[in-house]
């Protein structure tokens, strides 16, 4: 069963304030469901049309778990702190076998 990537790319952050509450509550939810941070912060460098944004890439063991990471009350009580604070895109992409 190949691995799955969540992947968020900010595009915007409004209150960073809201932001590290969230990360407070995020990362421990996150890993609790088997999530492993690969990367996370600003980036280090941008190619053709890339934005310089703050970029999170998280390992899971399969798509159904970080589908039900990011589905589960605990994680989605996080993410209410930062709704309205900031603009993202989330992306679960399936990994190569």
């Amino acid at each position: 069963m190949p691995k799955a990537y969540t992947i968020t790319f900010y595009r915007s952050i409004s209150d960073p304030a809201a932001l590290a509450e969230y990360a407070k509550l995020a990362g421990p939810a996150i890993q609790a469901a088997g999530g492993r941070f690969l990367a996370r912060g600003g980036t280090a460098k941008t190619y053709e049309a890339g934005m310089n944004q703050r970029v999170v890439v998280i390992e899971f063991d399969s798509v159904e778990k970080a589908v039900a990471c990011y589905e589960s009350a605990r994680y989605q009580a996080a993410a209410r702190l930062v709704k309205g604070t900031v603009e993202r895109d989330v992306r679960i992409v399936e990994g190569v076998t």
